[in-house]
Protein backbone atom coordinates (compact mmCIF):
# COMPACT_ATOMS: atom_id res chain seq x y z
CA UNK A 1 0.00 0.00 0.00
CA UNK A 2 1.19 3.81 -0.72
CA UNK A 3 1.87 5.95 1.84
CA UNK A 4 1.55 9.50 2.22
CA UNK A 5 3.15 12.45 4.64
CA UNK A 6 0.52 13.59 7.14
CA UNK A 7 -0.20 17.21 6.76
CA UNK A 8 2.95 19.17 6.38
CA UNK A 9 4.80 16.55 8.95
CA UNK A 10 7.47 14.45 8.14
CA UNK A 11 4.61 11.00 9.46
CA UNK A 12 4.36 8.64 6.40
CA UNK A 13 0.86 6.82 6.51
CA UNK A 14 -0.39 4.19 4.40
CA UNK A 15 -3.19 5.60 2.51
CA UNK A 16 -5.97 3.70 4.01
CA UNK A 17 -6.20 4.06 7.86
CA UNK A 18 -7.42 0.99 10.21
CA UNK A 19 -10.55 1.80 12.42
CA UNK A 20 -10.93 0.32 15.22
CA UNK A 21 -14.76 1.62 16.94
CA UNK A 22 -16.21 -1.78 17.73
CA UNK A 23 -13.46 -3.58 18.52
CA UNK A 24 -13.72 -5.27 21.80
CA UNK A 25 -17.79 -4.66 21.75
CA UNK A 26 -19.70 -6.14 18.97
CA UNK A 27 -16.32 -7.54 16.99
CA UNK A 28 -14.52 -9.84 18.97
CA UNK A 29 -10.22 -10.46 19.44
CA UNK A 30 -10.56 -13.57 16.75
CA UNK A 31 -11.75 -11.66 14.14
CA UNK A 32 -10.50 -8.16 15.45
CA UNK A 33 -7.10 -10.01 14.84
CA UNK A 34 -7.84 -11.60 11.26
CA UNK A 35 -8.42 -8.01 10.36
CA UNK A 36 -5.16 -6.24 11.77
CA UNK A 37 -3.52 -9.07 10.35
CA UNK A 38 -4.75 -8.74 6.85
CA UNK A 39 -4.43 -5.05 7.28
CA UNK A 40 -0.69 -5.04 7.55
CA UNK A 41 0.40 -7.86 5.47
CA UNK A 42 -1.94 -5.11 2.89
CA UNK A 43 1.04 -2.99 3.35
CA UNK A 44 -1.59 -0.59 6.17
CA UNK A 45 0.61 0.70 8.66
CA UNK A 46 -2.46 3.58 10.39
CA UNK A 47 -4.34 1.95 13.35
CA UNK A 48 -6.46 4.81 14.96
CA UNK A 49 -8.38 4.01 18.08
CA UNK A 50 -9.79 6.44 20.92
CA UNK A 51 -9.84 6.27 24.46
CA UNK A 52 -14.02 6.33 24.12
CA UNK A 53 -14.47 3.45 21.92
CA UNK A 54 -15.79 0.44 23.91
CA UNK A 55 -15.47 2.46 27.19
CA UNK A 56 -11.50 1.55 26.70
CA UNK A 57 -11.94 -2.17 25.28
CA UNK A 58 -10.93 -1.18 21.82
CA UNK A 59 -7.61 -0.41 23.31
CA UNK A 60 -6.73 -2.92 25.37
CA UNK A 61 -7.52 -5.14 22.55
CA UNK A 62 -5.08 -3.54 20.48
CA UNK A 63 -2.94 -4.02 23.61
CA UNK A 64 -2.72 -7.48 23.71
CA UNK A 65 -2.18 -7.65 19.56
CA UNK A 66 0.88 -5.39 19.97
CA UNK A 67 3.88 -7.65 19.87
CA UNK A 68 2.03 -10.48 19.37
CA UNK A 69 0.42 -9.87 16.47
CA UNK A 70 2.08 -7.44 14.81
CA UNK A 71 5.44 -5.55 16.08
CA UNK A 72 4.63 -2.03 17.22
CA UNK A 73 6.96 -0.42 15.21
CA UNK A 74 5.15 -1.93 12.05
CA UNK A 75 1.78 0.43 12.80
CA UNK A 76 1.68 3.93 13.29
CA UNK A 77 -0.45 4.11 16.76
CA UNK A 78 -3.28 6.18 16.60
CA UNK A 79 -5.39 7.46 19.73
CA UNK A 80 -7.83 9.77 20.98
CA UNK A 81 -8.93 11.61 23.97
CA UNK A 82 -11.80 13.59 25.34
CA UNK A 83 -14.62 11.41 25.18
CA UNK A 84 -14.96 8.79 27.88
CA UNK A 85 -18.27 6.69 28.36
CA UNK A 86 -17.62 5.63 31.91
CA UNK A 87 -21.38 4.74 32.77
CA UNK A 88 -22.43 4.44 29.04
CA UNK A 89 -23.04 7.81 28.41
CA UNK A 90 -21.11 9.78 26.95
CA UNK A 91 -19.08 12.63 28.76
CA UNK A 92 -17.08 14.95 26.84
CA UNK A 93 -14.28 16.97 29.05
CA UNK A 94 -11.42 18.52 27.16
CA UNK A 95 -9.64 20.08 29.98
CA UNK A 96 -5.94 19.95 30.10
CA UNK A 97 -6.21 17.63 32.83
CA UNK A 98 -8.87 15.14 31.52
CA UNK A 99 -6.87 14.92 28.85
CA UNK A 100 -3.67 14.19 30.05
CA UNK A 101 -5.27 11.03 32.32
CA UNK A 102 -7.01 9.69 29.40
CA UNK A 103 -4.09 9.94 27.52
CA UNK A 104 -1.84 7.91 30.27
CA UNK A 105 -4.80 5.36 30.67
CA UNK A 106 -5.05 4.84 26.73
CA UNK A 107 -1.01 3.88 27.22
CA UNK A 108 -1.77 1.67 29.80
CA UNK A 109 -4.27 -0.07 27.94
CA UNK A 110 -2.26 -0.31 24.86
CA UNK A 111 0.65 -1.18 26.81
CA UNK A 112 3.06 1.34 25.16
CA UNK A 113 5.33 4.13 25.97
CA UNK A 114 4.11 6.22 23.58
CA UNK A 115 1.35 6.87 20.86
CA UNK A 116 2.23 8.19 17.10
CA UNK A 117 -0.51 10.49 16.97
CA UNK A 118 -2.68 11.99 19.44
CA UNK A 119 -5.77 13.73 18.74
CA UNK A 120 -8.28 15.67 20.60
CA UNK A 121 -11.48 14.06 19.93
CA UNK A 122 -14.08 16.90 19.68
CA UNK A 123 -14.34 20.31 20.76
CA UNK A 124 -16.32 21.53 23.48
CA UNK A 125 -17.26 25.16 24.28
CA UNK A 126 -16.87 24.50 28.63
CA UNK A 127 -13.22 24.68 27.90
CA UNK A 128 -10.68 27.64 26.69
CA UNK A 129 -9.01 26.12 23.56
CA UNK A 130 -5.82 27.71 25.05
CA UNK A 131 -6.16 24.89 28.03
CA UNK A 132 -6.79 22.27 25.90
CA UNK A 133 -3.73 22.77 23.35
CA UNK A 134 -1.59 22.96 26.62
CA UNK A 135 -2.43 19.13 26.82
CA UNK A 136 -1.18 18.71 23.03
CA UNK A 137 2.42 20.34 23.98
CA UNK A 138 2.55 18.44 27.48
CA UNK A 139 1.87 15.59 25.45
CA UNK A 140 4.57 15.93 22.81
CA UNK A 141 6.93 17.48 25.48
CA UNK A 142 6.72 14.57 27.57
CA UNK A 143 7.28 12.07 24.63
CA UNK A 144 3.56 10.42 25.55
CA UNK A 145 2.92 11.04 21.63
CA UNK A 146 5.03 11.82 18.53
CA UNK A 147 2.13 13.89 16.58
CA UNK A 148 -0.87 15.79 17.34
CA UNK A 149 -4.47 16.58 16.05
CA UNK A 150 -7.90 17.11 16.45
CA UNK A 151 -11.16 15.33 15.35
CA UNK A 152 -14.68 16.47 14.55
CA UNK A 153 -13.82 20.45 14.37
CA UNK A 154 -15.76 22.78 12.13
CA UNK A 155 -14.10 25.40 10.05
CA UNK A 156 -13.38 27.75 12.10
CA UNK A 157 -12.83 25.50 15.08
CA UNK A 158 -10.05 24.31 12.92
CA UNK A 159 -8.05 27.52 12.06
CA UNK A 160 -8.61 28.57 15.56
CA UNK A 161 -6.79 25.93 16.83
CA UNK A 162 -4.21 25.44 13.92
CA UNK A 163 -3.11 28.84 13.80
CA UNK A 164 -3.14 29.00 17.88
CA UNK A 165 -0.27 26.22 17.67
CA UNK A 166 1.53 28.25 14.95
CA UNK A 167 1.30 31.67 16.90
CA UNK A 168 3.94 31.52 19.04
CA UNK A 169 7.61 29.22 19.36
CA UNK A 170 7.31 25.54 21.71
CA UNK A 171 3.62 25.01 20.81
CA UNK A 172 3.42 21.88 18.73
CA UNK A 173 2.32 21.67 15.38
CA UNK A 174 -0.98 20.06 14.07
CA UNK A 175 -1.05 17.68 12.22
CA UNK A 176 -4.10 16.38 11.05
CA UNK A 177 -7.70 16.81 11.27
CA UNK A 178 -10.11 13.71 11.44
CA UNK A 179 -13.95 14.15 10.11
CA UNK A 180 -16.71 12.77 8.41
CA UNK A 181 -16.21 12.90 4.95
CA UNK A 182 -17.73 10.72 2.01
CA UNK A 183 -19.60 11.24 -1.19
CA UNK A 184 -22.92 11.44 1.23
CA UNK A 185 -21.16 13.74 3.37
CA UNK A 186 -19.29 16.57 1.88
CA UNK A 187 -19.84 19.40 4.52
CA UNK A 188 -16.09 19.52 4.91
CA UNK A 189 -15.70 20.97 1.92
CA UNK A 190 -16.93 24.26 2.58
CA UNK A 191 -14.64 25.53 5.10
CA UNK A 192 -12.67 22.55 7.06
CA UNK A 193 -10.93 20.96 3.84
CA UNK A 194 -10.22 25.02 2.87
CA UNK A 195 -8.68 26.05 6.62
CA UNK A 196 -6.54 22.12 6.92
CA UNK A 197 -5.08 22.79 3.37
CA UNK A 198 -3.93 26.42 4.46
CA UNK A 199 -2.60 25.11 8.14
CA UNK A 200 -0.87 22.28 6.72
CA UNK A 201 -3.11 19.57 8.32
CA UNK A 202 -3.86 15.97 6.68
CA UNK A 203 -7.35 14.75 6.45
CA UNK A 204 -8.12 11.89 7.96
CA UNK A 205 -12.03 11.11 6.97
CA UNK A 206 -13.66 8.52 9.23
CA UNK A 207 -16.84 6.82 7.75
CA UNK A 208 -15.30 6.99 4.20
CA UNK A 209 -18.56 4.55 2.52
CA UNK A 210 -21.22 6.85 4.79
CA UNK A 211 -21.45 4.68 7.50
CA UNK A 212 -21.96 1.52 5.13
CA UNK A 213 -24.81 3.06 2.96
CA UNK A 214 -22.37 3.47 -0.11
CA UNK A 215 -21.73 -0.43 -0.23
CA UNK A 216 -25.30 -0.35 -1.44
CA UNK A 217 -26.56 -2.50 1.11
CA UNK A 218 -29.18 -0.34 1.87
CA UNK A 219 -30.90 -0.60 -1.14
CA UNK A 220 -33.59 -2.18 -1.18
CA UNK A 221 -34.37 -2.93 2.23
CA UNK A 222 -32.43 -2.84 5.88
CA UNK A 223 -30.69 -6.21 5.66
CA UNK A 224 -30.78 -7.98 9.36
CA UNK A 225 -27.42 -8.60 9.77
CA UNK A 226 -26.45 -4.92 8.99
CA UNK A 227 -25.45 -1.89 11.58
CA UNK A 228 -28.81 -0.37 10.70
CA UNK A 229 -30.74 -3.50 11.92
CA UNK A 230 -29.01 -2.97 15.31
CA UNK A 231 -30.05 -0.96 18.07
CA UNK A 232 -26.76 0.41 19.13
CA UNK A 233 -26.20 1.35 15.47
CA UNK A 234 -29.76 2.14 13.60
CA UNK A 235 -29.60 6.15 14.34
CA UNK A 236 -26.17 6.11 13.39
CA UNK A 237 -26.50 4.27 9.77
CA UNK A 238 -29.93 6.30 9.52
CA UNK A 239 -28.31 9.67 9.34
CA UNK A 240 -27.58 8.81 5.46
CA UNK A 241 -31.26 6.46 5.10
CA UNK A 242 -32.52 9.72 2.82
CA UNK A 243 -33.67 10.00 -0.55
CA UNK A 244 -30.58 12.27 -1.61
CA UNK A 245 -28.54 10.11 -0.05
CA UNK A 246 -30.47 7.20 -2.09
CA UNK A 247 -29.63 9.12 -5.78
CA UNK A 248 -25.82 9.46 -4.79
CA UNK A 249 -25.62 5.59 -3.83
CA UNK A 250 -27.38 4.85 -7.29
CA UNK A 251 -24.65 7.05 -9.29
CA UNK A 252 -22.06 5.18 -7.16
CA UNK A 253 -23.48 1.48 -8.14
CA UNK A 254 -23.69 2.54 -11.68
CA UNK A 255 -20.45 3.49 -11.74
CA UNK A 256 -19.16 0.26 -10.44
CA UNK A 257 -21.73 -1.77 -12.89
CA UNK A 258 -19.61 0.02 -15.71
CA UNK A 259 -16.42 0.16 -14.39
CA UNK A 260 -16.48 -3.70 -13.22
CA UNK A 261 -15.62 -2.49 -9.61
CA UNK A 262 -17.64 -2.94 -6.63
CA UNK A 263 -19.67 0.11 -4.56
CA UNK A 264 -17.02 0.37 -1.96
CA UNK A 265 -14.00 0.43 -4.26
CA UNK A 266 -15.99 3.65 -6.20
CA UNK A 267 -16.61 5.06 -3.23
CA UNK A 268 -13.07 4.50 -1.26
CA UNK A 269 -11.34 5.73 -4.25
CA UNK A 270 -12.97 8.96 -4.31
CA UNK A 271 -13.06 10.06 -1.30
CA UNK A 272 -8.96 8.72 -0.62
CA UNK A 273 -8.25 10.95 -3.91
CA UNK A 274 -9.84 14.02 -2.60
CA UNK A 275 -7.33 17.08 -2.12
CA UNK A 276 -5.95 17.33 1.33
CA UNK A 277 -6.85 13.66 2.21
CA UNK A 278 -4.02 11.64 3.72
CA UNK A 279 -6.25 8.40 4.56
CA UNK A 280 -9.86 7.68 5.02
CA UNK A 281 -10.16 5.46 8.04
CA UNK A 282 -11.93 1.72 7.43
CA UNK A 283 -13.87 0.03 9.63
CA UNK A 284 -15.26 -3.41 8.80
CA UNK A 285 -17.56 -6.08 10.48
CA UNK A 286 -15.56 -8.50 9.53
CA UNK A 287 -12.23 -9.28 7.50
CA UNK A 288 -14.13 -10.22 4.35
CA UNK A 289 -15.38 -6.85 4.25
CA UNK A 290 -12.13 -5.32 5.25
CA UNK A 291 -10.57 -7.40 2.33
CA UNK A 292 -12.85 -5.68 -0.31
CA UNK A 293 -11.41 -2.01 1.40
CA UNK A 294 -8.14 -3.19 0.87
CA UNK A 295 -8.92 -3.99 -2.53
CA UNK A 296 -9.03 -0.50 -3.32
CA UNK A 297 -5.45 0.14 -3.35
CA UNK A 298 -4.65 -0.82 -7.25
CA UNK A 299 -8.10 1.30 -8.12
CA UNK A 300 -7.76 4.83 -9.95
CA UNK A 301 -11.10 6.31 -10.95
CA UNK A 302 -11.51 7.61 -14.41
CA UNK A 303 -11.94 11.51 -14.58
CA UNK A 304 -15.15 11.06 -16.22
CA UNK A 305 -16.18 9.75 -13.01
CA UNK A 306 -14.71 11.83 -10.75
CA UNK A 307 -16.59 13.95 -12.43
CA UNK A 308 -20.25 12.37 -12.41
CA UNK A 309 -19.84 11.63 -8.50
CA UNK A 310 -18.96 15.32 -8.02
CA UNK A 311 -21.90 16.54 -9.89
CA UNK A 312 -24.74 14.25 -8.31
CA UNK A 313 -23.43 14.35 -4.56
CA UNK A 314 -22.24 18.47 -5.01
CA UNK A 315 -22.39 20.09 -1.61
CA UNK A 316 -24.36 23.50 -1.50
CA UNK A 317 -22.48 26.25 -1.51
CA UNK A 318 -23.24 30.37 -0.81
CA UNK A 319 -22.17 33.01 1.31
CA UNK A 320 -19.75 33.29 2.59
CA UNK A 321 -18.03 30.73 0.88
CA UNK A 322 -18.56 32.14 -2.70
Amino acid sequence: MKRRFLGTTGLKVSRLGLGTLTWGTDTDAHEAQAQLRAFVDAGGTLLDTAAGYGNGASESLIGKFLGSVVDRDDVVLATKAGITRPRGERVVDVSRGALLRNLDTSLERLGVDYVDLWQVHTWSDDVPLPETLTAVDAAVASGRARYVGISNYSGWQTAMAAAHQLAAAGRTRLASTQVEYSLVQRGIEREVAPAAEALGLGILPWSPLGRGVLTGKYRTGTPADSRAASSTFERYVGVHLNPTAAQVVEAVCRAAEGLELSPVQVALAWVRDQPGVTAPIVGARTAAQLEESLSVEGVTLPDEIVDALDDVSAPEFGYPEL
